[in-house]
């Protein structure tokens, strides 16, 4: 749309496109102003821009600033702009000469943009065209419109905002991604002023050459705006990381003696099946993943053969269920009923099993894209495509979590290996981390031996003498050992034994404060009530022995039922999931410890005991295990030599199998311990053990090339491990006040813990590091 507007003498002129150079916004403004500056709307150069007035002006044939008329030129404009326009706001064509034969806009034109980006258009708001040249020939849009926003990284230029969103913009056709899903990198540069320019004009005179010097000048004189206002230039802002080509890896290294290793990997076919991804709602919402797999494995086991069209799906356990080709349905709702596997006691009698009831509904998703799997195996993309490789590890993770103990990636079985005890009614179980990897070799099954700790399924009087360390049955329990029973119980699941082969589930709630002689209950509604020990007596034919323990509290606070301990037993699979204390944590590293070998004949043994070639789900989906070590080649890197300190007998020393140690060595640069301190919280260690230690450390470090005082500053205190905070404040302030007149700082405090310490070594290093600030 072209504005009319008056040319006279006295009316003012008007001007809004852009060139190169910078801009800004002025009323009757003198012609003389700094070089390179002129008047311009929102399409822009690649230099600064702005609104302003006095530019040459195609209309009539006038050079004219603003609110006055200099000259009168035929055609519009000086003689070195004639045959083009120089626009100013609402004329067709124009920009600069050095931006002839194509149209530099203004807001609101076509064409225009810098001349490295033509013979397309690079709009401004609202027009077609344009973007830079690795995105053409998509339009690239501006602000609005139907097409999705789309943006251009600095520095493109074209209209108020090159990129944001174009009105009524029609969608140009798609360009094919390049290889590796990256742009390509175009280096870009700013425009370059030509000596000549021809084009199309509103003028018929002929066109006469000009220089950069010339445009110069007349910049110079049509300039609007103080050249300190507009003095810097736009600078090409950096792309957008996400067209970035990550560098190649330059090769592999060379260094070493070769070598071929085993490694815990077990390559893996990539299926060709077609996935389907299905997502699944559960009513009522469940938390518990085991619950949720409950309910889809009974509503595969009714319906696999008909509605399901006989296929085996994969499960998450929460909201995704994969399967090896669609489903006969687009959604579905099934009705699943599922029976409690725990009793619940009402009036001290076994209530029916609760029913639940649930809605499952089963809704398409998308289908699992395996294309970009392969593309990444094959070096052809950059990222691997993690949705994919959760498919497969979700498939090859269903049959593993229906035969073992799944915690978190693993999974735990007593078949596994040999149990070994940790103490206090604990015990190691063995088992194995599995995950899908990609890697250079292809797709690979990752598989390593792990171990945990579970409650031993021991009848709950073993359990609780074992967690007290003593026989219960000799002395009644006090408070605390109530607290230690209760807190190591609380959510175990027990059977009862009481019943012959009937051995009913329960989840403990708690523990009563009472014995067990004096617990009493109704057992009917005319109030009716019986003794623990009578009821058992009188109903199971059992007489209870333990009558001074108290019972286990099962079900809820309000309506407690009671069991006695000598009739429940622990059942077996419970992950122990509370803190470990030091013994239990030793004996657990002393079973995970192995040697290579020994590994390696664990790994193989679970991978030929869980048959990946038998597993009905990766069958379905076509997935094929191999049952052998990976074999990988390697390189053995030469050991550094160790340089040590020359006072010392070796001076150096090279490592033999990664191995060395500091007999007849000096370190180079030995630390200095002047004051030091020794406090033993241990019974087990005599005083005498304790300063023979102290002694015989000082003496090592001072071999070893340190310099440390050969005594402390007191002598080792013994004390309590209840009383570890008082102790190690009183023994630090003893020492301060003995070289603190010196101006000096404790540099040492050895603490000697018992073996079994608890959380005694944690807080002992919370007081040493937070209050003291003593190493």
């Amino acid at each position: 749309m072209v504005r009319k507007k008056r040319t006279g003498p006295g009316s003012p002129g008007e001007s809004s496109g852009e060139a190169s150079g910078a801009s800004g916004q002025g009323s009757s403004q003198r012609a003389e102003r700094a070089p390179q500056q002129h008047g311009g709307g929102r399409g822009l150069a690649p230099q600064q821009h702005g609104r302003g007035g006095g530019q040459h002006q195609g209309r009539g044939g006038h050079y004219q600033g603003h609110g006055g008329s200099a000259s009168h030129y035929p055609g519009g404009g000086p003689p070195e702009y004639q045959q083009r326009d120089y626009q100013g706001r609402g004329h067709p064509g124009g920009g600069p000469p050095e931006y002839q034969h194509r149209d530099y806009q203004g807001r609101g034109h076509p064409g225009g943009g810098p001349p490295e980006y033509q013979p397309r258009d690079y709009q401004g708001r609202g027009h077609p065209g344009g973007g830079p040249p690795e995105y053409q020939p998509r339009d690239y849009q501006g602000r609005g419109g139907p097409r999705p926003r789309g943006g251009v990284p600095q520095p493109y230029y074209g209209g108020h905002r090159g990129g944001s969103a174009g009105r009524n913009v029609p969608p140009g056709p798609s360009r094919t991604v390049p290889e590796l899903h990256q742009a390509p990198h175009v280096q870009y540069q700013a425009p370059v002023v030509s000596p000549s320019a021809s084009g199309a004009g509103s003028s018929s005179q002929p066109v006469s050459e000009v220089s950069s010097g010339q445009v110069q000048q007349q910049f110079q004189k049509l300039a609007i705006v103080d050249q300190s206002s507009t003095s810097q230039s736009s600078q090409l802002a950096p792309a957008s990381s996400k067209s970035v080509r990550f560098p190649l890896r330059p090769g592999k290294g060379t260094h070493g003696d070769r070598c071929v290793v085993k490694a815990n990997h077990f390559f893996a076919e990539l299926p060709d099946k077609d996935l389907h991804q299905y997502d699944v709602s559960i009513t009522p919402e469940i938390t518990s993943r085991g619950v949720n797999r409950a309910v889809m494995a009974e509503l595969v086991r009714l319906y696999r053969h008909s509605q399901l069209d006989g296929r085996l799906p994969a499960y998450d356990g929460r909201k995704s269920l994969y399967t090896a080709g669609p489903l006969p349905f687009p959604s579905k709702t099934f009705e699943i009923t599922l029976h409690d596997e725990e009793e619940s006691l009402v009036g001290g009698q076994v209530a029916p099993r609760h029913e639940r009831q649930f809605r499952v509904v089963i809704k398409f998703a998308a289908r699992a894209d395996l294309h970009h799997l392969a593309m990444f195996l094959a070096g052809r993309q950059p990222d691997a495509p993690q949705e994919a490789l959760q498919v497969l590890d979700i498939v090859l993770r269903e049959l593993p979590t229906a035969r073992y103990s799944p915690v978190g990636r693993s999974f735990y079985s007593p078949n596994l290996g040999r149990r070994q005890k940790l103490g206090d009614g604990l015990e190691s179980w063995r088992g194995f981390y599995q995950s899908i990897r990609p890697t250079q070799m292809g797709l690979s099954l990752n598989i390593d031996m792990s171990s945990t700790a579970f409650i031993e399924p021991l009848p709950v009087i073993d359990f609780v003498a074992q967690l007290l360390s003593r026989d219960i049955s000799v002395r009644p329990l006090s408070d605390s050992d109530r607290v230690k029973i209760k807190k190591a119980l609380r959510g175990v699941k027990v059977e009862v034994t009481h019943r012959g082969n009937m051995r009913r589930k329960y989840r403990i709630s708690g523990l009563t404060s009472q014995a067990t002689r004096e617990l009493s209950f109704p057992v009917d509604d005319r109030g009716t009530v019986k003794t623990v020990v009578q009821y058992f007596l009188e109903t199971y034919g059992f007489n209870i022995q333990h009558t001074t323990l108290p019972c286990l509290q099962v079900g809820n606070q309000q309506r407690p039922n009671y069991l006695p301990m000598e009739v429940c037993k622990i059942v077996e699979g419970q992950r122990y999931s509370k803190r470990l204390n030091e013994k239990q944590i030793t004996a657990l590293l002393k079973v995970t410890c192995q040697r290579p070998q020994e590994r390696e004949k664990d790994i193989l043994q679970t991978v030929h005991h869980n048959a990946y070639y038998e597993d009905p789900y990766a069958q379905e989906f076509g997935i094929k295990i191999d049952e052998r070590l990976a074999s990988v080649e390697a390189r053995v890197l030469p050991p550094p030599r160790l340089k040590y300190h020359d006072s010392g007998r070796e001076k150096d020393v090279l490592p033999r199998i990664g191995q060395w140690n500091m007999m007849n060595k000096k370190m180079v640069n030995g630390g200095r311990v002047s004051h030091w301190a020794c406090i033993n919280f241990s019974r087990n260690v005599q005083d005498s053990a304790a300063r023979v230690f102290c002694h015989e450390l000082a003496i090592m470090c001072q071999i070893s090339g340190m310099d440390f005082a050969p005594e402390p500053v007191l002598p080792p205190l013994t004390a309590r491990p209840e009383h570890v905070e008082r102790a190690l404040k009183a023994r630090y302030q003893d020492a301060m006040n003995i070289i603190r007149p010196q101006g000096r700082e404790l540099d040492l405090l050895i603490v000697i813990l018992p073996d079994n310490n608890g959380s005694l070594y944690g807080f002992a290093r919370l007081i040493l590091d937070w209050y003291l600030s003593v190493v």
